[in-house]
């Protein structure tokens, strides 16, 4: 339990060191893992800090963007790297874009869980700044 707030409610989606919506610092540890998955300058931002819905949403496409790419690099890669790798080393480069490529679409589901959190706990937020 963490914050009073029971271990359940959360999916096993949820990145362990983002705290539970609901929770005191939940918003706070959102930021701060959600700026982890994004480049360096998001953080140079001031209104995601701001306005957590809008980081989560820009990491949320950042993420999706990069999933694409690590899937469009397996499907092209052996026809672009043909003649210029042994083949050994082509397998390994498959292998990179799939481990790559699980990883990536782990991260998105934690993303997507994060936001739709965050979503939910400021539903009429916009209205009130």
């Amino acid at each position: 339990m963490l914050c009073g707030m029971p271990d359940q409610s959360l999916t096993s989606d949820w990145p362990a060191s983002v705290h539970p919506p609901g929770s005191d610092s939940f918003e706070q540890t959102a930021l701060e893992w959600l700026f982890d998955h994004v480049p360096a300058d998001y953080r140079l931002h001031g209104v995601l800090r701001r306005h957590p819905v809008a980081l989560s949403r820009l990491a949320r496409q950042y993420v999706s963007a990069t999933l694409d790419a690590a899937r469009e690099g397996y499907r092209t890669a052996r026809v672009d790297l043909r003649g210029q790798l042994p083949p050994h080393a082509l397998d390994q480069v498959m292998n990179a874009y799939l481990a790559e490529g699980r990883r990536t679409a782990e991260v998105l589901r934690a993303v997507e869980a994060v936001d739709g959190a965050l979503r939910a706990a400021a539903p009429d937020r916009g209205r009130d700044e």
